[in-house]
């Protein structure tokens, strides 16, 4: 009997017991973070973490060259509907198959692959609750072994593109009370008091909640769902029709917008390109605590 997966998470328990059955696909995406010189960053692949040791059964998936678009002037942006589907039928996902993504960090990468998965229509799909931390923690099997699958025979592709929006979406949103811009970064950055982009600051109207105060410290495990919702009620995220997350470059953001799915909005959508695109137009408006430029 196949694997239906109902929820957006699954638990170390579950996967302990599921990691070795045919049907399943597990993702380690991590992308690891490099500071540069001049104050911003870059990510370099986590193939050497995977290599030294990961989940049975799982592979290692490159979210910055694997799973972006090549010919973007922006790292990290979604490649075509088609492209993203073709890679995915490569590594062996397919429409028989269950998809567990998780990372080495506080989930922000998984999330980021399975929202992805979602904008191609593809729902048989969960994030690792804990990730890599919480199997570690939990003595659980850990494997060196380079394991691979057998290329999937169809990934059928359910274009949801309004579940990835672009600046021009998000410029209209700035004037639309019935949507929400929420800003996933640290609250210092939302101040403008620190940046790693072009321009310091927020989109204006945007709303501030951490991706990283939705994770339990102790477990690494997203928040129980009646605290989530209590992170997001200050916000009104769930009385608003529309929520639009952004952050850098639409990971932080997609941990939101898991979140958010989990708490059952069912109009959530990530601005892939976030701040990287952009501060880096000078005609789009930015929000400090100091005002508007």
């Amino acid at each position: 009997m196949p694997i239906i997966l109902d929820t957006p998470l699954v638990s170390t328990e579950w996967l302990a017991r599921h990691c070795n059955e045919p049907d399943i696909r597990i993702l380690d995406c991590t992308l690891l973070m490099k500071p540069n010189e001049d104050g911003s960053y870059g990510f370099v692949s986590g193939f050497d973490q995977w290599s030294e040791g990961h989940i049975p059964n799982s592979i290692y998936i490159n979210v910055s060259d694997e799973l972006s678009d090549p010919g973007h002037e922006f790292t990290l942006m979604m490649p075509a509907a088609k492209a993203f589907a073709d890679t995915m039928r490569n590594k062996g996902i397919g429409d028989n198959t269950a998809v567990i993504c998780y990372d080495l960090g506080n989930h922000a990468w998984a999330a980021r692959v399975w929202w992805m998965l979602r904008v191609c229509g593809f729902d048989n799909a969960a994030v690792l609750d804990g990730g890599w931390k919480k199997w570690l923690a939990e003595k659980r099997e850990v494997s060196t072994r380079a394991t691979g699958y057998t290329n999937a025979e169809k990934f059928t592709i359910t274009h949801r593109p309004e579940l990835m929006v672009d600046k021009l979406t998000v410029k209209a949103a700035c004037d639309d009370d019935k949507t929400l811009l929420l800003h996933s970064l640290p609250l210092p950055m939302f101040k403008g008091e620190v940046s790693p982009y072009q321009r310091a600051g927020r989109i204006p109207g945007s709303k501030n909640l951490y991706c990283e105060s939705l994770i339990n410290p102790d477990t690494n495990t997203y928040l129980e769902k009646a605290t989530l919702a209590e992170k997001f009620a200050p916000l009104a995220c769930m009385e608003k029709d529309r929520v639009i997350t952004y952050c850098g470059g639409g990971i932080a953001a997609s941990a939101n917008a898991l979140a958010l799915t989990l708490l059952g909005h069912e109009n959530v959508a990530v601005y892939d390109g976030s701040l990287t695109e952009w501060t880096a137009d000078p005609d789009l408006p930015m929000e400090t605590d100091a005002g508007i430029s």
